[in-house]
Parts: C-alpha cells; structure tokens; sequence
C-alpha cells in the first residue's frame, strides 16, 4: 500500500494539472473583412498620397494582318515614368497619374510643361478631368486597343466604403491568379503572386451600372475580380481585375508588398494582357514600382518631386 500511493497521487496530480484545448476561433463574417478592407484602403489611399514610385513598364503587342497585303505586326515598348496618387478639385476618388518621362530610352521633351498644366488647369472639372489626367498616362501605349485603365490602384476603388454596395462580393475557393502563367520572354518572370494559406480570396462582380469603367462609345463595362485579403487587418496583397465582352478581354493583376522605408505596403508590381476578340489582336505588360519618395505641389500653383 505505501508504494502504490506516491502512484496514485502523481497521476491525479497530471489530470488535474493537464491544459484545458483552446476553442477554435469562429472565422470572420465577409461583411467584417470588406468593412476591414474598407478601412484599409481608405487610410491607404492618404499614406500613398504623399508618395512618388518610378515605374518601369514593358509593354509587347502583337497585331495581326487584317486585311490582304496587310502584314503581322510586333511592337514593343519600354518606359519609365513616375507614379503618384492625386485627388484634383470636384473629383470624388483618387487618381493614378502616370508621368511618363522616358519612352525607348529617349527622354519626353515636352513632359514639365504638359504636367503643370495638366494639374493646375481651373477649366478643367470632373469627370473632364480625369479623362485628361488618365489619357496623359496612356498616350504611349502599344497596340490597337485604347486603355487608360493600366494603373495599380483602380481594382483598389471598389474596396472604398461608399463604393462597396455596386458589387456583389463571396468568399473565392480558387486562388490562383490568373496572371502567373507565361509571359512573353523580354519580361520578368512571374513570381510575386504568392500569398499565403491563412489570406481571404474574395471574389467581385459590378451590379449598378453606369459602371466605373467604359468603352470609347461610353457605354457601360462591368469589372469582376479578385482580392487576396488578410481578414485580420483588411490589408490587401493583391488585386485581379478582369473585363470581358464581345470585343476584348482584359486582366490586370497588381502584387503588393511592405516597403521598410515607408512603414505601409506598396504595389510593386503589375501584370496586364488585352485580348482583341475579333482581330485576335494580344497585348502584354509588366510593371515594376521602386524608388518610393515624396512629391508635393505647392501653393503658388508648382509642381515638384524630391528626387
């Protein structure tokens, strides 16, 4: 009996000492994440504001012959421009501006005083406005297919909180991004889209219409796509966008990562393709974002960045 009590101690000793499991942490509701995400993007949207980013962009396209002793055509362009975020006067959301300074190697002469104007114009309002500001950063793209959408941050719009009622949003079973497949061989290879397990793939569709991108006729072109999202803090690692009708099929992806001298994350890199439907016409592009540094325009109406 006295051996078999120090036993019989000890093990009701390790039952009662034995942790009690931990219960599993229920996920959070979709409508949680996208107010997250909201939030997130909005104080985004401020930080990136004050922040200039050199882009280098690569764009090829191939066009085919589409009439007799018409022949196929490959063009191929490089660029480096500056990148930076602005809300003009009238206009509710913000805008990317590209400010292309470099085309083939070649310096664009004319490229202080288009920039000023473009900025600072009183005549121009609205939605005027932005066409102008978007078609700047457009005028040396390649190809037959006229896009002015080919920026970073559009995707990143509909995430604002007053713009997330347009779309019809669900929680995306595939994760894999359309973008990270092949590219042509003069481009990088594709290996920033990679998230990890635990992020949020959520899926979009636009509902209302007029939509926020359309055709040259003006008519409506509704976006549909993908967010990689941390449900925790909202912040989000990639964006997908993808537009599609009788004429053209076009997707844009944009990677994003934390930029240590900034303290927030950054798109550092976009991918793109245009598929013409009927002239079989493709167009890819890569963009890669570095040099992160501030850029103001001062009160006296003049345009500067801290290079």
């Amino acid at each position: 009996m006295v051996r078999v009590r120090p036993l019989l101690l000890l093990l009701c000793f390790v039952a009662v000492s034995r942790p009690v499991p931990a219960q599993p942490q229920a996920p959070p509701a979709l409508s949680d994440v996208l107010q997250r995400a909201g939030a997130y993007v909005v104080a985004f949207q401020y930080q990136l504001a004050g922040i200039v980013a050199e882009e280098r962009y690569v764009q090829d396209a191939d066009i085919p012959a589409q009439k007799p002793l018409m022949f196929f055509r490959h063009e191929h362009r490089e660029l480096r421009s500056d990148l930076l975020l602005i809300k003009p006067p009238t206009v509710k959301d913000w805008i990317q501006f590209r400010d292309v300074f470099e085309v083939d190697r070649m310096p664009v002469r004319d490229r202080d005083e288009r920039l000023l104007k473009l900025l600072v114009d009183p005549t121009a309002t609205g939605n005027a406005r932005i066409e102008r500001i978007l078609d700047e950063g457009a005028r040396y793209n390649v190809g037959t297919i006229q896009r002015n959408i080919n920026v970073p941050v559009v995707p990143l719009l509909y995430l604002n909180p007053g713009n997330q009622k347009r779309f019809k949003f669900k929680r995306a079973s595939n994760r894999t991004p359309a973008m990270a497949g092949a590219v042509p061989a003069s481009m990088p290879p594709a290996g920033v889209f990679r998230v990890d397990a635990e992020v949020w793939v959520i899926e979009y569709e636009e509902k209302d219409r007029p939509t926020f991108i359309r055709t040259t006729a003006r008519r409506s072109f509704p976006s549909k796509g993908r967010f990689w999202i941390e449900p925790d803090t909202g912040r989000v690692l990639m964006s997908e966008l993808i537009l599609e009708n009788r004429e053209l099929r076009a997707t844009i992806g944009v990677s994003y990562q934390s930029e240590p001298l900034l303290g927030f994350l950054v798109p550092i890199e976009m991918r793109e393709r245009y598929e013409g439907r009927r002239d079989k016409t493709r167009i890819e592009g890569v963009a890669t974002y570095g040099r992160f540094r501030q850029f103001q325009v001062n009160t006296n109406e003049t345009f500067s960045i801290k290079r």
